[in-house]
Protein backbone atom coordinates (compact mmCIF):
# COMPACT_ATOMS: atom_id res chain seq x y z
CA UNK A 1 0.00 0.00 0.00
CA UNK A 2 2.78 2.00 1.07
CA UNK A 3 4.45 1.92 -2.42
CA UNK A 4 0.73 2.55 -3.99
CA UNK A 5 0.98 5.63 -2.66
CA UNK A 6 4.23 7.02 -2.85
CA UNK A 7 4.43 6.70 -7.16
CA UNK A 8 4.49 9.18 -8.76
CA UNK A 9 1.41 9.53 -11.53
CA UNK A 10 3.61 9.74 -15.20
CA UNK A 11 1.71 11.99 -17.68
CA UNK A 12 2.06 13.37 -20.88
CA UNK A 13 0.20 16.12 -20.01
CA UNK A 14 -2.11 17.05 -17.17
CA UNK A 15 -5.90 16.48 -17.74
CA UNK A 16 -8.58 19.29 -17.18
CA UNK A 17 -10.02 18.27 -13.95
CA UNK A 18 -13.75 18.34 -13.10
CA UNK A 19 -14.28 21.70 -11.89
CA UNK A 20 -12.16 23.25 -15.12
CA UNK A 21 -14.98 20.96 -17.41
CA UNK A 22 -18.08 22.28 -14.73
CA UNK A 23 -16.81 26.03 -15.12
CA UNK A 24 -16.52 25.44 -19.07
CA UNK A 25 -19.48 24.16 -18.84
CA UNK A 26 -21.65 26.88 -16.79
CA UNK A 27 -18.96 29.94 -15.65
CA UNK A 28 -21.49 31.19 -13.56
CA UNK A 29 -22.13 28.38 -11.07
CA UNK A 30 -21.56 28.82 -7.45
CA UNK A 31 -18.15 26.54 -7.98
CA UNK A 32 -16.59 29.29 -10.36
CA UNK A 33 -17.68 32.45 -9.08
CA UNK A 34 -14.84 34.97 -7.71
CA UNK A 35 -12.22 31.79 -8.96
CA UNK A 36 -10.47 31.21 -11.76
CA UNK A 37 -8.85 28.08 -10.21
CA UNK A 38 -11.91 26.41 -8.47
CA UNK A 39 -9.81 22.95 -8.50
CA UNK A 40 -7.29 24.82 -7.01
CA UNK A 41 -9.33 26.18 -3.97
CA UNK A 42 -10.96 22.73 -3.71
CA UNK A 43 -7.44 20.94 -2.99
CA UNK A 44 -6.24 24.15 -0.68
CA UNK A 45 -9.43 23.55 1.65
CA UNK A 46 -9.56 19.82 1.00
CA UNK A 47 -6.19 19.61 2.12
CA UNK A 48 -6.39 22.34 5.31
CA UNK A 49 -9.31 20.40 6.29
CA UNK A 50 -7.58 17.06 6.28
CA UNK A 51 -3.85 18.25 7.96
CA UNK A 52 -6.36 19.85 10.94
CA UNK A 53 -8.22 16.75 11.50
CA UNK A 54 -4.99 14.75 11.37
CA UNK A 55 -3.32 16.96 13.66
CA UNK A 56 -6.33 16.79 15.94
CA UNK A 57 -6.63 12.96 15.85
CA UNK A 58 -2.87 12.80 16.44
CA UNK A 59 -2.93 15.11 19.64
CA UNK A 60 -5.90 12.92 20.74
CA UNK A 61 -3.77 9.39 20.20
CA UNK A 62 -0.69 10.58 22.01
CA UNK A 63 -3.01 12.07 24.85
CA UNK A 64 -4.90 8.37 24.95
CA UNK A 65 -1.81 6.65 24.55
CA UNK A 66 -0.19 8.37 27.43
CA UNK A 67 -3.60 7.81 29.58
CA UNK A 68 -2.75 3.97 29.17
CA UNK A 69 0.79 4.03 30.32
CA UNK A 70 -0.58 6.09 33.46
CA UNK A 71 -3.31 2.56 33.96
CA UNK A 72 -0.67 0.71 33.07
CA UNK A 73 1.82 1.76 35.45
CA UNK A 74 -1.41 1.69 38.27
CA UNK A 75 -2.30 -1.72 37.64
CA UNK A 76 -0.49 -2.73 40.87
CA UNK A 77 -0.50 -5.67 39.02
CA UNK A 78 -4.26 -6.45 38.18
CA UNK A 79 -5.21 -8.31 35.24
CA UNK A 80 -7.75 -6.67 34.77
CA UNK A 81 -6.66 -3.24 34.92
CA UNK A 82 -3.61 -4.29 32.97
CA UNK A 83 -5.99 -5.58 30.24
CA UNK A 84 -7.66 -2.16 29.87
CA UNK A 85 -4.53 -0.09 29.94
CA UNK A 86 -3.18 -2.55 26.60
CA UNK A 87 -6.67 -2.42 25.26
CA UNK A 88 -6.42 1.74 25.53
CA UNK A 89 -3.15 1.54 24.17
CA UNK A 90 -4.19 -1.11 21.36
CA UNK A 91 -6.83 1.36 20.30
CA UNK A 92 -4.78 3.93 20.18
CA UNK A 93 -3.11 2.67 18.16
CA UNK A 94 -5.12 1.15 15.40
CA UNK A 95 -6.95 4.72 15.84
CA UNK A 96 -3.58 7.05 14.85
CA UNK A 97 -2.93 3.88 11.63
CA UNK A 98 -6.41 4.27 10.52
CA UNK A 99 -6.38 8.16 10.92
CA UNK A 100 -2.79 8.21 9.08
CA UNK A 101 -4.40 5.79 5.97
CA UNK A 102 -7.15 8.08 5.68
CA UNK A 103 -4.96 10.89 5.37
CA UNK A 104 -3.17 9.29 2.44
CA UNK A 105 -6.06 8.11 0.64
CA UNK A 106 -7.03 11.79 0.59
CA UNK A 107 -3.65 12.91 -0.87
CA UNK A 108 -3.66 10.64 -3.34
CA UNK A 109 -7.44 10.93 -4.58
CA UNK A 110 -6.65 14.89 -4.52
CA UNK A 111 -3.26 14.62 -6.51
CA UNK A 112 -4.86 11.75 -8.45
CA UNK A 113 -8.89 13.41 -9.53
CA UNK A 114 -9.48 16.95 -8.32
Amino acid sequence: MIGFVISMPVHAADPPSTFDKACEADPNSVICKNSDKSGENTKKFISTLSNTLLFILGVVAVIVIIFAGIFYATSGGDPNLVKKARDTLLYAAVGLIVAISAYAIVNFVITRFI
